[in-house]
């Protein structure tokens, strides 16, 4: 097992990339801190892990608010002892729809959740990290920072301030052996599918998303997990600021 004897903390884990993710990880071996907005998702989450003979907790919070940061930290120490690894998944965006179309409330939320969130995480985490020694932080970002479209320009712009603050941390913090790296996943069948396109999430609308990925097909949790299980790994102990796209070639 890859995180045998680790901690973890997985935000937005009641679903999609974050399901994925926290399943992966007790899989594996590790503790896992399931967290969600949506009390039922993430209960159902922890305990279908519990059922399988893994290890994991719901603790509900808003990522977008510290003390529910500080939640998480108290409550991974308490139940699991300590803390190896914070994924910080939760995200969300507004509809693809014109620039001039999104609302002050929009823009407001997307930047409070996919930015306001990590800037959150890593004031809570970092101090108990360095006392530490040791950490991993994993951003979940997305190819919008990196090829930006139209249609949603202020949700490309929060991926992007990710995708830099990440590598920015990872300078930072890599003297004090805490590593931070970004996955950055192509659209995937999860709850934000029809607001990312814009339009009803059907066969022919995906069709039309689908012709940009060399590879033929939408990400899946699964993808996503994997590729957060090799970064949250010792596997990967010499390997911060990456920004690993796992995208079927989408960004090419």
């Amino acid at each position: 097992m890859r995180l045998q004897g680790k901690v973890a903390i997985v935000t937005g884990a009641g679903s999609g990339f974050g399901e994925g993710i926290a399943r992966t990880f007790a899989r594996e071996g590790a503790a896992v801190i399931v967290n969600d907005l949506n009390r039922a998702a993430g209960e159902r989450v922890a305990a279908q892990i519990a059922e399988t003979g893994g290890r994991a907790a719901f603790v509900y919070g808003d990522v977008s608010r510290e003390e529910d940061h500080v939640t998480l930290l108290d409550e991974a120490v308490s139940r699991f002892g300590h803390l190896d690894i914070v994924v910080n998944n939760a995200g969300t965006t507004h509809r693809n729809k014109p620039l001039l179309e999104v609302t002050e409330a929009e823009f407001d939320r997307v930047y409070a959740v996919n930015v306001k969130g990590i800037f959150w995480s890593a004031r809570t985490v970092m101090p108990y990290f360095v006392q530490r020694g040791a950490g991993v932080m994993i951003n979940i970002a997305s190819t919008a920072g990196v090829r930006p479209r139209p249609g949603l320009v202020w949700y490309n712009g929060s991926k992007g301030a990710v995708i830099t603050a990440s590598k920015a941390m990872a300078a930072e913090f890599g003297p004090h052996n805490i590593r931070v790296n970004c996955v950055n996943p192509v659209i995937g069948d999860t709850g934000l599918t029809a607001e990312f396109m814009g339009v009803p999430n059907t066969p022919e609308n995906r069709a039309k998303f689908l012709a940009g990925i060399p590879l033929g097909r939408f990400s899946t949790p699964q993808d996503i997990a994997n590729a957060c299980l090799y970064l949250a790994s010792d596997e990967a102990a010499f390997i911060t600021g990456v920004c690993l796209e796992v995208d079927g070639g989408r960004c090419i």
